[in-house]
């Protein structure tokens, strides 16, 4: 441990072997997301995208959930689990898209589009989750909007971007909600086409929460997950990665023998890391899990409404 002038900053083995304690005496799970920094991801019981994660959640058998993630993630996670407790080490870190989406003003919304159902994208607060007819989240939206009959109308939020993108997956005329995520708006064309053109054997791969023009220069378009498994599988070196950094921390792991570049923003600044995914650390994590807070807290109704369409979700991602 080193001695500051303030407090007693521990290392990162005391923080590792407290956490691996502390999940043996709670009978917890540790859930953390791809974005999480790499020491977090390399404890965790489950690393995933919000997809993998929500079922992970769905299945546990542990007495607390543990959330390395955003506040919409731990909701989720809470929705499912609603007689377990369920931790976010800063309740800070929420999500643009979710902060985007107020669910009176998307009454408001659905109230001019009546005979449209609602799909929300998993980047949600637990009140618009409750007000939607089916969650979705970038693994699985193509498969389950395609599952939805023809004549029926959809709305699609919060996300504009993965909104256009599954448009002209699957054809159908979605009205959207126009939010973004503030990460994957920041990647910079120019500066990609340069990278581009400085590595000539590099595919370029992006999520879908990224700006059209980004999207249509790229060899891949996929989820988080399906980015680290196409990086796994494609017989390329070199990859220029389109999303939040935090993925090629098991990019790196999985294939170490390959060269991944960070897409830059459009500033010099350091925009495409998430700000809220990072205000989780392992000080924070310990500390929640020491002391049993923060807690998720969910309105009773609220999380009863909003677990049909999770459910919804889960059922059809089967199919």
């Amino acid at each position: 441990m080193i001695l500051t002038k303030n407090k007693e900053v521990k290392s990162k083995e005391f923080y590792v072997s407290e956490i691996l304690r502390l999940k043996k005496e709670l009978n917890a799970v540790l859930l953390a997301h791809y974005y999480q920094e790499g020491d977090i991801q390399d404890i965790a019981d489950h690393i995933g995208d919000s997809l993998q994660l929500a079922q992970a959640a769905e299945k546990t058998n542990a007495d607390v959930i543990v959330f390395a993630g955003v506040h919409f993630m731990a909701e989720t996670a809470k929705i499912l689990n609603p007689d377990k407790l369920v931790l976010l080490p800063d309740l800070n870190a929420g999500c643009s898209l979710a902060e985007g989406c107020p669910a009176d003003l998307l009454q408001k919304f659905k109230d001019k589009h009546k005979d449209h159902i609602i799909i929300s994208y998993i980047n949600c607060s637990a009140e618009v989750k409750a007000m939607s007819d089916i969650i979705c989240t970038s693994s699985n939206a193509e498969k389950l909007v395609k599952q939805i009959p023809e004549s029926q109308k959809i709305i699609f939020a919060p996300d504009k971007n993965l909104g256009s993108y599954l448009i002209k997956k699957t054809g159908r005329d979605m009205v959207l909600w126009q939010g973004a995520c503030i990460v994957h708006e920041t990647f910079s064309e120019r500066k990609i086409m340069m990278l581009k053109l400085e590595n000539p054997k590099a595919k370029l791969i992006a999520h879908p929460e990224c700006e059209e023009k980004i999207l249509m220069n790229s060899d891949f378009v996929g989820s988080t997950s399906a980015l680290l498994n196409f990086v796994e599988k494609d017989s390329a070196t070199e990859f220029i990665v389109a999303t939040e950094p935090g993925i090629i921390h098991q990019m790196e792991k999985a294939c170490p023998d390959k060269k991944f570049i960070l897409a830059p923003p459009e500033a010099n600044c350091s925009c495409n890391e998430c700000p809220y995914m990072k205000l989780n650390t392992m000080e924070k994590l310990y500390l929640c899990m020491r002391d049993g807070t923060p807690e998720i807290i969910l309105d009773k109704e609220i999380q009863r409404r909003a677990l049909v369409p999770i459910q919804r979700m889960l059922e059809m991602s089967k199919k």
